[in-house]
């Protein structure tokens, strides 16, 4: 059972959240929240294992929440929902933590499924967000970085590294399509094991905090393409 919090500044889409989420076998839903600064102090009375929290809210939005809720519960989770495609906000909550996002409209299966790949380690990340990443990268490189576009969180590196072995390189290139690491092992024929070694290396060898880190990496780099 997946315990999740819901975060919402409307009442409308947390209670629909909540009916819809709360008929699902695998999904308990602990508690709902109107904004960042509530929803820290629901998820420290519940503990859940999941926020599924909006990004535009009044008062504490959604990228403060984030990264409140992963410093001071840093065992919870955050999926971002969101009702358009706001590319500095969610690049800012996932650089705050967060492991996805997902557009509210999207079906309710869709949403229980982003919950589970999210539960089970994965990242979200629909290729519309990946497609306005490539856009960023593409502008970055004509000579302002991402950085600086993006109020001093994202820095595009000139190079890439040169002591990723060929097979972290791959690995590195699946995280970017938001794979989990048994999707990852199938598709390149070998064992979650070595998968699971492979990113713990990638992540060390990077500088970067996870893997949800590495996979935004991957496409901001060139290194995962949606063409």
């Amino acid at each position: 059972m997946i315990r999740i919090v819901i975060v919402d500044d409307q009442q409308l889409m947390r209670d629909g959240l909540q009916t819809i989420l709360s008929l699902k076998q695998e999904i308990e839903v602990v508690g709902v929240a109107s904004d960042g600064a509530e929803a820290v102090e629901v998820a420290k009375q519940t503990r859940p294992d999941l926020v599924l929290m909006d990004i535009r809210m009044p008062g504490v939005d959604g990228v403060q929440g984030t990264r409140m809720i992963r410093e001071q519960l840093p065992e919870t989770k955050v999926l971002i929902l969101t009702t358009f495609n706001d590319s500095e906000l969610i690049f800012n909550a996932l650089d705050e933590g967060a492991s996805g996002y997902l557009l509210k409209d999207m079906p309710a299966d869709t949403i229980v499924q982003a919950i589970l790949t999210v539960h089970n380690g994965g990242v979200v990340l629909p290729p519309d967000l990946t497609a306005q990443v490539v856009a960023e990268l593409k502008r970055a490189r004509n000579g302002a970085s991402l950085q600086e576009q993006n109020g001093g969180k994202w820095q595009l590196l000139k190079e890439l590294p040169e002591d990723l072995t060929e097979r972290e390189y791959e690995v590195l290139r699946q995280l970017g399509y938001g794979l989990s690491n048994r999707e990852i092992a199938d598709r390149l024929v070998i064992t979650e094991g070595t998968v699971k070694n492979h990113v713990s290396n990638i992540i060390n060898k990077l500088g970067l905090r996870d893997r949800t880190q590495a996979a935004i990496f991957a496409v901001r780099h060139g290194i995962t393409t949606f063409e």
